[in-house]
C-alpha cells in the first residue's frame, strides 16, 4: 500500500512538471495584435496618396473643322493623365478638332489640327514647286523667309528675242523647303516613321531640296501654276523687313479664262472678281504670257479671211531694214520677217 501510493506521488509531481514546463513556453510567445483595429486607418492611407492632375476638358460637342471658343473648355482634376493632354485653356482656344469631340472629352494634341494647315492666314493656299539649287538660292532659302518669284519664259532657238522674264509673286512666306517646314514637326523617312532631325541634317549636308511649299493667295494660283508649267520658276530671297510689293495698277488687269454674264439691262455693273471667284474664273496661258493682249488677237482662221498684205516696201529712214516684211503665221502665233 505504501508502494503505491510512492508512485501515484510521483507521477502527478511528473505531470505537474510537464504543466508548468508548458505553461512556461506559452508565456514566452509574443501576443498577436487584433487586426480589426488598423484596417480602416490602411484604407484610408492608400486612399489619401491617390494622385491627380489638371487636364482640359471640353464643357459641350466640339464639332470638326470649326475654332474651340473659350467657353466650351475647362479644367478638371482627374485620376489619369493622358498623352498630349493641356493643362491650361489658352493652349486650346483657337485650335481646329479634326473630327467631333464630345462633352467631357479630355482634349488631346492628337485630336486638333496641327501642321502647314495651321501656320496658312485667311485666303492663302500651300502651294508647292518644284526646287533646285539654283531656284533655290544655293539652298539658302529656309521656312519663313520672304521671297519674290521670277518666273522665266523661254521661247525656241527662232524666237528668242520672244523670249522674257518678269516678277511673276512677290513677297511670299516659305512654308517649307526640302525637309524643313515652319510647324516645327518632324519629317518622315520612306517607311513613315518620324526624323526629327532631317530637316537639319539637309542643311548641313546641303543636299538639294526637291519642293520648295510658299503661302500664296488664292487669286494668284493661278499665276503661278501656269508659270511653273509654262517656264522656269526662280526664287529671289528678300530681307523680311522689306516691305515694298510692285504697284498693281500700273499694268492692266490680265483677263480670266471664263468670263461672266454681263449684266442684265437695269441691273448695276457687277463688281470685278475676287478670292476664290477669280480663280475659278482661271487664266490662260497665251494671257500669262503675253499680258492679256494675246488673247483679243484674231485667229488664224479670221486672219486667213482677210485680204493678205503679202509685201509692204519699207520707206528709207525708218530705223530698220529696207526691203519687204512678209507675215508668217505658225499654228496660233504670227511673226513677221524682214527681206
Amino acid at each position: 500500500m505504501i508502494h503505491l501510493t510512492k508512485i501515484i506521488a510521483a507521477i502527478l509531481v511528473l505531470l505537474a512538471i510537464a504543466l508548468g514546463g508548458y505553461a512556461w513556453v506559452l508565456s514566452r510567445q509574443p501576443a498577436t495584435p487584433a487586426p480589426v483595429a488598423t484596417a480602416p486607418a490602411a484604407s484610408s492611407s492608400s486612399t489619401a496618396r491617390v494622385p491627380t492632375f489638371a487636364v482640359v476638358v471640353a464643357t459641350k460637342p466640339l464639332p470638326a473643322g470649326q475654332a474651340i471658343p473659350p467657353d466650351a473648355l475647362r479644367v478638371e482634376q482627374l485620376t489619369i493623365n493622358p498623352a498630349g493632354a493641356f493643362r491650361e485653356t489658352t493652349a486650346v482656344v483657337g485650335r481646329v478638332p479634326v473630327f467631333d469631340l464630345g462633352e467631357g472629352t479630355p482634349l488631346l494634341e492628337g485630336q486638333l489640327s496641327s501642321g502647314l494647315a495651321s501656320r496658312i492666314e485667311e485666303g492663302e493656299r500651300a502651294v508647292a514647286v518644284k526646287a533646285d539649287e539654283v531656284m533655290g538660292v544655293g539652298n539658302k532659302v529656309q521656312p519663313g523667309d520672304f521671297v519674290d518669284v521670277f518666273v522665266m519664259l523661254k521661247s525656241d532657238s527662232k524666237d528668242i528675242d520672244r523670249s522674257q522674264a518678269r516678277l511673276l509673286l512677290s513677297r511670299k512666306r516659305v512654308l517649307a523647303f526640302g525637309g524643313a517646314s515652319v510647324d516645327g514637326l518632324a519629317s518622315k523617312n520612306i517607311d513613315g516613321r518620324a526624323n526629327a532631325s532631317s530637316g537639319a541634317q539637309q542643311q548641313q549636308r546641303g543636299d538639294a531640296a526637291r519642293t520648295a511649299v510658299l503661302a500664296v493667295p488664292v487669286e494668284d494660283i493661278n499665276r503661278l501654276t501656269l508659270g511653273e508649267s509654262a517656264g522656269r520658276l526662280l526664287l529671289a530671297l528678300r530681307n523680311p523687313l522689306d516691305t515694298t510689293v510692285p504697284d498693281p495698277k500700273l499694268l492692266a488687269e490680265l483677263p480670266t479664262a471664263i468670263q461672266p454674264p454681263a449684266p442684265r439691262r437695269g441691273e448695276p455693273p457687277r463688281p470685278p472678281l475676287e478670292g476664290l471667284d477669280r480663280a475659278q474664273a482661271g487664266l490662260t496661258t497665251v494671257d500669262l504670257v503675253s499680258g492679256g493682249v494675246g488673247g483679243r488677237r484674231p485667229t488664224v482662221e479670221s486672219r486667213a479671211n482677210t485680204t493678205p498684205t503679202a509685201s509692204t516696201p519699207r520707206s528709207p529712214g525708218t530705223g530698220g531694214r529696207s526691203g519687204l516684211e512678209v507675215e508668217m503665221i505658225r499654228g496660233d502665233r504670227s511673226e513677221t520677217v524682214r527681206y
